[in-house]
């Protein structure tokens, strides 16, 4: 992967997180750049021919922060369909940066899996979230403030519906020299 960091956060611990998070993917050949933001709170685009991921920052957001998902299942009546908003409680920027990439890195995914690519942003949320709330203990929360069941917002089998994209070939570790026999000639 190729990574760079214009913003104050420690670029290797923040290459690291974000590497760590990308396996069993290959991503030799991704180009990931973090940086502030102008205006936006923060934003993320991902490119699919030159399999380019940015991360965007605000320098002013105060932690911690509140962060607007559609993880949630939508629902609808005769008229129209709606999702509830669930706030996922990110506790640092670190945790903002790893968000943004992992919903690009979705989208990468589904594309690199010959997906269709629309209408997937709720999936990408999910996919995010999944690894915030398992990993880092993040709390999701829903319009009420309260922890909500995993059943409404973890419905969707994320990793077998990007199973065909391409992953990094197996490492098999090298023989020590004490695993090493002699062949008798």
């Amino acid at each position: 992967m190729e990574f760079a960091n214009t913003t104050d956060l420690d670029t290797p611990r923040l290459r690291d997180l974000l590497l760590r998070h990308t396996a069993p993917y290959r991503h030799h050949d991704l180009t990931v750049r973090v940086r502030y933001t102008r205006k936006a709170e923060f934003s993320g685009s991902c490119y699919y021919q030159s399999r380019r991921i940015f991360g965007n920052i605000g320098r002013t957001l105060v932690y911690p922060y509140r962060l607007v998902t559609h993880v949630a299942r939508s629902r609808s009546n005769a008229t129209h369909w709606w999702r509830d908003a669930y706030r996922l409680v990110l506790s640092d920027a670190y945790q903002l940066v790893l968000f943004i990439y992992l919903h690009e890195l979705f989208h990468h995914l589904v594309k690199s899996a010959q997906r269709n690519t629309r209408r997937k942003e709720a999936m990408c949320d999910r996919f995010a979230v999944r690894v915030l709330v398992d990993t880092y203990g993040c709390r999701l929360l829903d319009p009420h403030g309260q922890v909500p069941e995993r059943s409404s917002w973890a419905f969707q089998q994320l990793d077998r519906f990007v199973a065909g994209a391409p992953r990094e070939p197996a490492v098999v570790p090298a023989a020590s020299a004490t695993e090493l026999k002699a062949i008798p000639v």
